[in-house]
C-alpha cells in the first residue's frame, strides 16, 4: 500500500469523537489526507485538531437535529472544493422492546443512522463525479445483519445502510467511485467497557476469537476500502466481528 496516498483528498468522518471514529481519522491523517471531523464533544474535537495540528478541519455538529447535515457540508466547502472520501461513523442507540418503542425513538434512530448517511452521501457525489474519483464508506453493525431483541430501530437503520450501500455502488460505480461498508461486531469502547461483566461473558461465548475488536481493526478496514488496491470492490460490507457472524 502506497504511504500518503490520501495527499491532497479531503476526508470527512463523522462521529469522530468516539473510539471508532477517532480511530478512522488517524489512520487517514497518516496517509495524507486532510480530515474534516465532526462530533457533538467541542473539547474533544478541539483536542484532536491540537494532536494532529496541520491538515485537520473540525466541526461541531448534532447531526441528529434536522438539516444539520447540510449545515455541515457547506462549513466543509469553505475550507475544501470537495470531499473525496465520506466515512459516515455517527450513529445512536435508543434501545426498547417493540412492543413499548417510542414513536420519536424509532424516528430518531433512523434519522441519524440512516438518513444523514444518505444526505451526506448525495451531497458529496457531485465532487466526486466531477474529479472522477470517490469513497464512501458506511459503518454500519453486526446488529443489521443479526438483529438483536430490544433493537428493532437500530438494526433496521443499519441493514438500510447495507441496502443503501449496494444501490448507491450500481449508481456511481463506472465513474471512478466506490461505495462500501464496514460492519463492526462488539469493539472496545467507552459504551463497552460500561457493560457488566455478566454481557461480556455472554458477548464473548457468541465470539468465537473470544476477544473484543479494537477501534484500530475497523480503522484498518476502512483503510484498505479507501486505498488503491480496493479499486474493484463496491456495493460490499466488510464484517469485522472476530466470527460472531459470518453470513452473506
Amino acid at each position: 500500500m502506497k504511504e500518503n496516498f490520501l495527499s491532497g483528498k479531503n476526508c470527512l468522518i463523522t462521529g469522530a469523537t468516539g473510539g471508532i471514529g477517532m480511530a478512522i481519522a488517524h489512520r487517514l491523517w497518516n496517509l495524507g489526507g486532510t480530515i474534516h471531523l465532526t462530533g457533538r464533544n467541542l473539547e474533544k474535537l478541539e483536542l484532536l485538531k491540537s494532536l494532529w495540528s496541520s491538515r485537520v478541519h473540525i466541526y461541531r455538529h448534532d447531526l441528529g437535529t434536522q438539516k444539520s447535515w447540510k449545515i455541515l457540508l457547506e462549513e466543509v466547502s469553505s475550507h475544501a472544493s470537495n470531499v473525496d472520501v465520506l466515512v459516515n461513523n455517527s450513529g445512536i442507540t435508543k434501545d426498547g422492546l417493540a412492543l413499548r418503542m417510542k414513536d420519536q425513538d424509532w424516528e430518531d434512530v433512523i434519522h441519524l443512522n440512516l438518513s444523514v448517511p444518505f444526505f451526506l452521501s448525495q451531497g458529496v457525489i457531485s465532487g466526486m463525479l466531477k474529479n472522477k474519483w470517490g469513497r464512501i464508506i458506511n459503518i454500519t453493525s453486526v446488529i443489521g445483519h443479526k438483529g438483536n431483541p430490544g433493537q428493532c430501530n437500530y438494526a433496521a437503520s443499519k441493514a438500510g445502510l447495507c441496502g443503501m450501500t449496494k444501490s448507491l455502488a450500481l449508481e456511481v460505480a463506472s465513474k471512478g467511485i466506490t461505495v462500501n461498508a464496514v460492519a463492526p461486531g462488539f469493539i472496545e469502547t467507552a459504551m463497552t467497557q460500561g457493560l457488566l461483566q455478566e454481557a461480556r461473558n455472554s458477548i464473548l461465548e457468541h465470539t468465537p476469537c473470544k476477544f473484543m475488536g479494537t477501534p484500530e481493526d475497523v480503522a484498518y478496514a476502512v483503510q484498505f476500502l479507501v486505498s488503491p488496491e480496493a479499486k474493484f470492490i463496491t456495493g460490499q460490507t466488510l464484517h469485522v466481528n472476530g466470527g460472531m457472524y459470518m453470513g452473506g
